[in-house]
């Protein structure tokens, strides 16, 4: 487990971009957070670190982003979702190939590979911890 701390946003980002240097297709990381905690600057780093050049934004209405990338990056918020049934049409089945990256993933059944808890320490500051898991 990796616990870092980050002293603004653009220190999020390049932890991230660190970060995704460890990731192969078929990876899920799971983040977890509140709201403004870095959850999406995170993302934003790991899209960077796998060469995504584009803008990165929340799809809290959306739900599910797809960046053109290689490997594809798929970028789901699950806030708003339900239930599994929700989940399951976001198509969430057909990402294996890609890099997946799940703000708020609650309760839903996934396959995590990755876990990253953001917690607010102050303004600018956040505690960051990043761990592995072992399917």
């Amino acid at each position: 487990m990796l616990k870092v701390l980050t002293g603004s946003e653009q220190e999020t980002v390049k932890l991230a971009f660190s970060f995704a240097k460890s990731l192969k297709p078929g990876d899920v990381i799971a983040l977890e957070g509140d709201l403004g905690a870095g959850k999406t600057a995170f993302c934003r780093g790991i899209c960077e670190g796998l060469g995504f050049a584009g803008t990165v934004n929340s799809p809290s209405y959306a739900i599910v982003h797809e960046y053109p990338n290689k490997p594809p990056i798929y970028h789901l918020d699950l806030y708003r979702l339900k239930n599994a049934s929700d989940l399951q049409d976001t198509g969430i089945d057909d990402f294996s190939k890609g890099i997946t990256l799940i703000e708020w993933p609650r309760n839903f059944p996934l396959n995590i590979t990755h876990s990253v808890e953001f917690k607010i320490i102050s303004e600018n500051e956040r505690e960051i911890c990043c761990k592995s898991i072992s399917l």
